[in-house]
C-alpha cells in the first residue's frame, strides 16, 4: 500500500477490506455480531469484559480504587475480550455493547448494562459514592473534565497514536495534524494541573481515573514510543500528577488486569489473583 499524494475521493466510498493496516481485520463498516458467542459469567455481582488498554484501564482502576476504599461489593470478575480475533463481535458482547467496544460492564444486580468509559465510571461512582463529590459545583467541575478527556482521547488514541505507530504508511499530514492536537491537549491538562492537585481539584476522583490511562501513560514513556517526538518531559505539572497516580496501590493493580504475558493479568476473578504475579 502506497501513499497517493494526488488521491481524489470517488463519488462513491467503498469498502476496502484490505486496507487499514494493522487493524483492519476488525474495522468493518457496518455494527453487529459476527458469530454467536455467550460471554463467561463469574460470581461476583459486576462483571467486567475489556482489554487493558488505555480505555479498559480506566474501568479497572475504578473498580481496584473501589475496593482499596473498602467498598466490598464492588468485586468483580474481569474477562479479557481479545479485539485482534474479533471477540468484541460476539452476540454476546453486542448484546452488552451494540457499539462492539471494550469494555462492557454488567451489573447482575439489577440486571443493567453499562458502555462508554465515563458512563461506566459514572454509574460505579453513584452506586458506590466514591470519586464524586456531592457538592453540585464541584461535581459539575469533575463532569466537566471527565467528559474533557472521554471527547480528546480518540484524537491522542485514534488519531495521533494510529497514523503515528501504528498506520502501514508514514502520512505527513495526518502525523502534523494529530500531533498538533495532542500536544494543545498535553498543554491544557498542564495548565489546569499548575494550581491544582489533581484535574478536578484538591480531590482524587473519576475525572483523573478517565484521563490517567492516556495521558499518565503517554507522558510516562509508556505509549506509542513517542517520548521524545511530543517532548512529554516539558509537561512538568502532568509529569508530577502521572507519577502521583502511579504510586497508588489500586492504580498498579488496575493497570495490569485483562493484559496478557509476564507479570499481568488476563482475568481477575478475586483480590488474591495478584499474589500469584
Amino acid at each position: 500500500m502506497t501513499q497517493d499524494n494526488n488521491y481524489e475521493p470517488p463519488k462513491v466510498w467503498k469498502w476496502d477490506a484490505a486496507s487499514g493496516g494493522e487493524w483492519a481485520s476488525i474495522n468493518r463498516p457496518i455494527s453487529g455480531a459476527t458469530h454467536a458467542a455467550d460471554l463467561q459469567q463469574g460470581e461476583h455481582n459486576l462483571q467486567l469484559h475489556s482489554l487493558g488498554t488505555p480505555n479498559g484501564q480506566k474501568v479497572t482502576i475504578m473498580l481496584e480504587e473501589l475496593l482499596e476504599a473498602g467498598v466490598k461489593e464492588a468485586e468483580y470478575d474481569a474477562y479479557l475480550i481479545n479485539i485482534g480475533e474479533g471477540a468484541q463481535f460476539s452476540s454476546g458482547f453486542v448484546e452488552l455493547n451494540p457499539n462492539s467496544k471494550i469494555p462492557v460492564l454488567y451489573d447482575v444486580e439489577v440486571g443493567q448494562r453499562v458502555f462508554e468509559t465515563s458512563s461506566i465510571l459514572h454509574y460505579l461512582a453513584e452506586k458506590f459514592g466514591k470519586f464524586l463529590p456531592t457538592d453540585p459545583a464541584k461535581r459539575a467541575e469533575v463532569m466537566n473534565w471527565l467528559f474533557w478527556s472521554h471527547g480528546s482521547a480518540p484524537f491522542v488514541g485514534g488519531g495521533f497514536g494510529h497514523f503515528y505507530f501504528y498506520a502501514p504508511e508514514k502520512i505527513e499530514y495526518a502525523i502534523d495534524r494529530y500531533t498538533m492536537e495532542t500536544k494543545r491537549l498535553l498543554d491544557v491538562l498542564d495548565k489546569q494541573l499548575a494550581n491544582n492537585k489533581y484535574i478536578a481539584g484538591d480531590e482524587y476522583t473519576i475525572a483523573d481515573m478517565g484521563a490517567w490511562p492516556w495521558y499518565g501513560n503517554l507522558v510516562l514513556h509508556n505509549s506509542y514510543e513517542a517520548s521524545e517526538f511530543l517532548q512529554v518531559d516539558d509537561y512538568k505539572n502532568v509529569q508530577r500528577w502521572a507519577k502521583e497516580i502511579l504510586a497508588r496501590p489500586a492504580v498498579q493493580r488496575g493497570r495490569i488486569v485483562n493484559k496478557s504475558g509476564d507479570g499481568n493479568l488476563p482475568e481477575r476473578h478475586d483480590a488474591s489473583d495478584f499474589d500469584n504475579l
